[in-house]
């Protein structure tokens, strides 16, 4: 294999001085290394050296068009121990190449707010790739502080549009100037390892957002921001989500869904075996008034709670701000339905460990609360939370604290398992797609032996039984 680059600024330390080196090559695999059958010539980006500060030119991000035009796997390589400063980037699709996979195992910087050039709805976009492969140890730093307190519109560090069965995993995520993570319109999606890191302050620094896609896999994440740790907006069904560390941050939620009078749906969503530590919400769903839709087959199981401030929450009167004092005066809400709150354990920082708001008009309902315990963490002996409810019909049962406006019973028809079944764990394909026979794989060649054997045995049977006959 031979790669060529075509502009290489080398940025070398030495005597308390810059020196830079054009057109040599062999620096290449220092930067950047495609792995591709074919010779490809490609630019490189400019570089950053964070010890000095200095910044060197914006140059186009050529290598994508080498590995998306390619044939065969094509894979791109941000090297270890290297520092890129980035303007905003477009890896567009379709690819001719599948999979395509995106290492980073170097650490990608943007551009400062005053520095900023061109796009502001988001730095980095991948967008129509099929088996979209990006993994590594390194580090995406959004340098978000310089956002923080813009009152326009804000990047989002990284975001995928149109990219089915896609991977992403291993990452470090630091300081987005607004969400970290945005998924949108993708199908079978796996989301793994990743570590996303922000001040408690920073302002709508939300760690990932679903919206508008199916079929996807979180697990496994530490998730610290100043918003909503996961973010679940309209247009999603069968999500899963486990193993998160939340903290700080505002939880993990549904919503908020139905803004504007927007038509919002949500289901199968199974949230299962996470942490919150010291977040403003838990387990949330929210939605606007006037909207309509619904949310529901939804299940939060086997929650950690520690000194979270609204530990569970359903909030139909969400208004962007004062929900507490929001009137109930609309027409239509998003319904809520068929949620499931069961094996939830740990403390509330105020004396409210479960609120239910709901629109009298589309009330909650089939709320089911099982085997939960919440305490308060300010009492300090374990002194049960309280619970609030408005406009609920449901189901508890060994739950604390419990609520007038849910009956008591000792058996419960909806288990947490069976509604996470219905979310299930989703592998993306990386590789090219197939004739629809070989969709499942080895499976799929088994239900073709299967049905080969067994219209065998048939013939068998046929043939035994037409000797006999004729014997008769």
């Amino acid at each position: 294999m031979f790669v060529y680059c075509k502009y290489i600024h080398y940025i070398s330390w030495f005597n308390s001085s810059f020196s830079k080196i054009y057109e040599e090559e062999g620096l290449v695999l220092e930067f950047l290394t495609i792995h591709s059958p074919n010779l490809h010539i490609f630019e490189c980006i400019g570089c950053y050296s964070i010890r000095s500060g200095w910044r060197w030119s914006y140059r186009r991000f050529t290598a994508w068009e080498a590995v998306c035009s390619g044939t065969g796997d094509g894979q791109l390589v941000v090297p270890a121990g290297m520092t890129f400063m980035l303007q905003p980037l477009k890896f567009q699709g379709s690819c001719k190449s599948a999979p395509i996979f995106v290492q980073i195992l170097g650490n990608l910087v943007a551009s400062s707010k005053g520095n900023w050039k061109g796009d502001k709805d988001q730095w980095i976009l991948f967008a129509d790739i099929e088996g979209l492969v990006v993994e590594g140890d390194g580090e995406i730093n959004g340098q978000g502080s310089s956002w923080w307190e813009h009152k326009g519109s804000r990047p989002t560090a990284l975001k995928f549009k149109s990219c089915n069965n896609l991977r992403l995993s291993g990452l470090t995520h630091v300081d987005s100037p607004m969400a970290h993570i945005h998924i949108n319109d993708c199908n079978y999606v796996t989301i793994s390892s990743l570590r996303i890191n922000a001040p408690e302050s920073s302002p709508n620094t939300d760690g990932i957002d679903v919206g508008g896609s199916s079929n996807v896999v979180i697990q496994d994440c530490l998730i610290a921001t100043g918003d909503d740790c996961i973010a679940i907006s309209s247009g999603t069904s069968n999500i899963r989500i486990s193993g998160i560390d939340c903290g700080p941050g505002h939880g993990i939620s549904i919503g908020s869904l139905g803004k504007d009078g927007e038509t919002a749906t949500v289901e199968n969503v199974c949230v299962q075996n996470c942490n919150f530590r010291g977040t403003t919400n838990g387990a949330r769903i929210k939605t606007w008034q006037g909207g309509s839709g619904y949310a529901r087959m939804i299940t939060f199981h086997g929650i950690t709670l520690d000194n979270v401030e609204n530990p569970i929450i359903i909030d139909q009167l969400y208004n962007g701000g004062d929900s507490d004092n929001a009137k109930d005066h609309k027409s239509s809400a998003v319904e809520v339905s068929n949620v499931m709150y069961s094996n939830f354990v740990g403390t509330s920082k105020t004396e409210y460990g479960v609120d239910f708001r709901c629109s009298e008009r589309v009330p909650c309902t089939d709320i089911f609360l099982r085997d939960v315990k919440i305490a308060t963490a300010s009492s300090g002996s374990g002194q049960v939370a309280q619970g609030q409810c408005l406009n609920v019909r449901g189901a508890s049962t060994l739950a604390v604290p419990g609520l007038e406006c849910l009956a008591l019973t000792a058996d419960m028809l909806s288990s947490p398992e069976q509604t996470c079944m219905l979310a299930q764990s989703v592998q993306p394909r990386t590789q090219p797609m197939q004739d629809p026979i070989w969709d499942f794989e080895s499976r799929g060649k088994r239900l073709i032996v299967s049905n080969t054997i067994l219209i065998s045995f048939i013939s068998l049977v046929t043939y035994i039984f037409g000797l006999l006959m004729e014997n008769f």
